[in-house]
């Protein structure tokens, strides 16, 4: 049987026990069809990068799919019919990704670095460039006021 990577984005508003229902919805399908889901990633609530039916995020669910077309086709008219799927995508490979998927090992990296205890870029030891002494104006020293500037003049 073919083999097939789905992937369906559902509303962000829609609880996390619904986007189950719709995965084992889904999964019902494809067994009723005679095929199989060799794997199911949650990847949580994630940001899209442009607005989708007035979303801003929305949850995304990775299937890996083990069955003929006709399962393929009959999820992607139920995705369709349905209001809490925003998009959906299936791809056909030739030999499905064993272990987690890239999305996951990710997140688990991601995970790691928040652990060790990365922070962002300005959390140097020498502190921010404000802290310097002159303020922001690097090595020019402090301002000086106007009226003590130098001036000439041409009768001199």
């Amino acid at each position: 049987m073919p083999l097939y990577e789905h992937v369906f984005l559902a509303r962000q508003d829609a609880s996390p026990q619904q986007v189950e229902e719709l995965t084992a919805q889904m999964t019902g399908i494809v067994e009723g069809l005679g095929g199989k889901i060799t794997k199911t990633e949650n990847w949580g609530v994630r940001s899209l990068t442009y607005r989708m039916n007035k979303n801003r995020k929305a949850h995304f669910v990775l299937l890996n799919i083990d069955a003929p077309s006709a399962a393929i086709a009959e999820i992607e008219r139920q995705e369709r019919i349905s209001e809490d799927v925003i998009r959906y995508l299936s791809v056909r490979v030739e030999e499905l990704e064993e272990g987690p998927s890239a999305m996951m090992r990710k997140a688990d990296r991601d995970r790691e670095r928040d652990d060790r205890g990365g922070g962002f870029r300005g959390e140097r030891e020498g502190g921010f460039r404000g802290d310097r002494e002159g303020g922001f104006r690097g090595d020019r020293g402090p301002r000086r006021p106007r009226e003590e500037a130098e001036t000439t003049t041409d009768e001199e």
